[in-house]
């Protein structure tokens, strides 16, 4: 299994890890700290030497901060983790969302004037740290740059990662290394930029097709890079070790430490993400008076828009999954008929079947993320993981609510699928639908090419908001090729200023939780096309769409046909009939026959 289902902190070693926290600020006279979910590379998910939140607090999300006065605590969190924090750290420390509290203005009520925070520059960026010291502009609060001394109590921390690198097949990535080096060092001519940093794991191995296994889910290798715009050779600071003899030739390899020294001693202007470099990368740049152009990592645009080979790779690796979705599906069902009359089936259970059946397709590298199997009062924890303590039995009337994806060589899935156990009632059909609804107007929208994913989260959205209802996340996010299940910077969301763009994978999935009773989500990836043109439209107009990736039966059980209108109708009917279609001989007869009643027609 690449899933377990252990607790590796508890809130009950909350406590006395803050104590020993508290002990070190007072012996570096430091009247606070922070202590982010984050690593030098900004990762969503980062390696067990740097959990430092989940080790300190028990949180075990992906996005939080937790700030640490001599007495008192507070974990900050987005509403995808409230539910989940509030059980996983203790009564010591106060759970708070963002953003409804502010983490400045919670610093400020606490300190009192001349007092210092704490932070570790390698672990927040310039832009993060800016807007610590907008907001405490006025309240005498001082933030210092400090080795980081949850490290220093930390007694037996993991050591750094150390998985292989290997090489990314040109055939899918469409591009060799030496194209992609040639685009983006020809884009930092074209901006008068001599050099840029890269910082994030997924655009180094994007750039250079590769991919690595330092983090467990998502395959990247932790480094850094810099780019020349000149010539368009590239620096990698990399542990040696993990690399093979003559995988990289002609890019320079140099250890990790060694970034700091080389960027002092460039010619600038050097390209800096403010929003995703570590500030300690920034603050050496200006104390060897070295010219900072701040701004985009040059990577993240390119590697968003997928070349024709990337999206052909993917939309293969999306029937391979969803054939292994459908083959869960089938045993699932025969499973919950079961239910009624005795048979036992947990979380667990769903997940580590889930798991076979994508292995047994025979091309799983990893599952994309932990497996998020929620029946019951826990489909409303938006990110729940199941665990040996928390595991729940599948009851009749649940509705059970399972999120997952797969790590292929040829491309990252991610799909939710929520059923009902047993006959559904008349509120979770209703609201079912209403997600429905919204997750078919995502799938047939057309917009003027420019506009952002903020300008199409309301899509989704607007049938829940008619029944006064809504939910407290993205309706979207990027999705790489074998590489990130979260990938920046396009979104579907109303924080998104980023305009979509042909090649652009994203995933539509939204939802509603009722809190302590269920949740519901279902989600699709799609992928943003030129669609045809309509006759009768304006012929100038550059419009564009999305395209399906994901096809896997939704439960008919949950949808109230009466309640969709014609178009949506006939877009879940087509959508079934797809399904069907791509399906044709690639499942077991048992599967086979099981898809033909999941797909009928309403």
């Amino acid at each position: 299994m690449f899933q377990d289902f252990e607790v590796s902190s508890r809130p009950e070693q909350g406590p006395p890890r803050l104590a020993a926290l508290r002990a070190r600020m007072a012996a570096e006279g430091l009247d606070a700290v922070l202590v982010p979910r984050a690593d030098a590379h900004q990762g969503e998910y980062v390696a067990e030497r740097d959990a430092r939140l989940a080790w300190l607090t028990g949180f075990s999300g992906s996005a939080g901060v937790a700030i640490v006065t001599r007495d008192a605590a507070a974990l900050f969190v987005d509403g995808r983790y409230t539910l989940q924090a509030r059980v996983q750290v203790a009564d010591e420390i106060e759970v708070l969302e963002i953003p409804g509290r502010k983490p400045a203005r919670w610093i400020a009520d606490r300190l009192a004037a001349g007092a210092t925070l704490g932070f570790d520059p390698w672990l927040h960026t310039r832009a993060e740290i800016d807007r610590f010291e907008t907001a405490l502009r006025g309240h005498d609060v001082a933030l210092r740059a400090i080795d980081n001394p949850v490290d220093a109590v930390w007694d037996d921390r993991p050591g750094p990662p150390m998985g292989r690198v290997t090489a990314f097949p040109n055939e899918i990535a469409g591009q060799s290394r030496a194209d992609k080096c040639a685009g983006i060092a020809a884009a930092l001519r074209e901006e008068g930029q001599p050099w840029a940093v890269l910082t994030l794991p997924d655009s180094i191995c994007w750039l250079l097709n590769i991919r690595g296994s330092d983090i467990p889910r998502i395959p990247i290798a932790q480094a850094f890079a810099l780019i020349e715009a000149a010539s368009g050779k590239v620096r990698l600071f990399i542990e040696r070790d993990k690399l093979d003899p003559g995988l990289l030739d002609g890019v320079e390899i140099l250890p990790p430490d060694a970034i700091v020294a080389v960027m002092a001693n460039l010619a600038g202007p050097v390209r800096l993400d403010r929003d995703t470099a570590p500030y300690i990368l920034g603050k050496t740049l200006e104390e060897a008076a070295v010219e900072i152009a701040w701004d985009a990592d040059p990577c993240l645009l390119p590697k968003a828009r997928k070349t024709a080979s990337e999206i052909e790779a993917s939309r293969e690796a999306h029937l391979r999954d969803g054939a292994a979705m459908c083959e869960f599906l089938c045993w699932l069902d025969g499973r919950i008929d079961g239910i009624a009359g005795g048979t036992r089936l947990t979380e667990i259970d769903v997940v580590r079947a889930l798991e076979e059946f994508r292995r047994a397709t025979g091309a799983l590298e990893d599952i994309s993320f932990d497996t998020i199997a929620g029946t019951g009062p826990h489909g409303a924890i938006t990110h729940y993981r199941v665990s040996h303590e928390s595991d729940r039995a599948v009851a009749p009337g649940d509705l059970l609510l399972v999120d997952s994806g797969g790590q292929y060589r040829d491309g990252t899935t991610d799909i939710t699928r929520t059923m009902a156990v047993g006959d559904p009632d008349d509120e979770q059909i209703a609201a079912f639908t209403r997600v429905l609804k919204g997750m078919i107007a995502i799938s047939r929208a057309r917009w003027p090419r420019g506009l952002a994913g903020r300008d199409l989260d309301a899509l989704a959205r607007a049938p829940l908001w008619r029944a006064g209802q809504d939910y407290g996340h993205g309706t979207g996010h990027g999705v790489g090729v074998y590489l990130s299940v979260h990938e920046g910077p396009q979104r579907l969301s109303r924080q998104s200023e980023v305009p979509l763009e042909p090649g652009m994978i994203l995933s539509n999935e939204p939802g509603y939780y009722r809190e302590g009773e269920w949740g519901i989500r279902i989600e699709n990836l799609v992928v943003v096309v030129v669609p045809d043109p309509i006759p009768g439209g304006d012929e100038e107009r550059d419009m564009l769409a999305f395209d399906t990736l994901t096809w896997v039966p939704i439960d008919r059980a949950l949808i109230d046909a009466d309640a969709l209108s014609p178009g949506e109708r006939a877009w879940i009917n087509a959508y079934h009939a797809g399904v069907a279609n791509r399906m044709a001989g690639r499942l077991s007869p048992e599967a086979t026959e099981w898809i033909g009643r999941a797909t009928a027609p309403l």
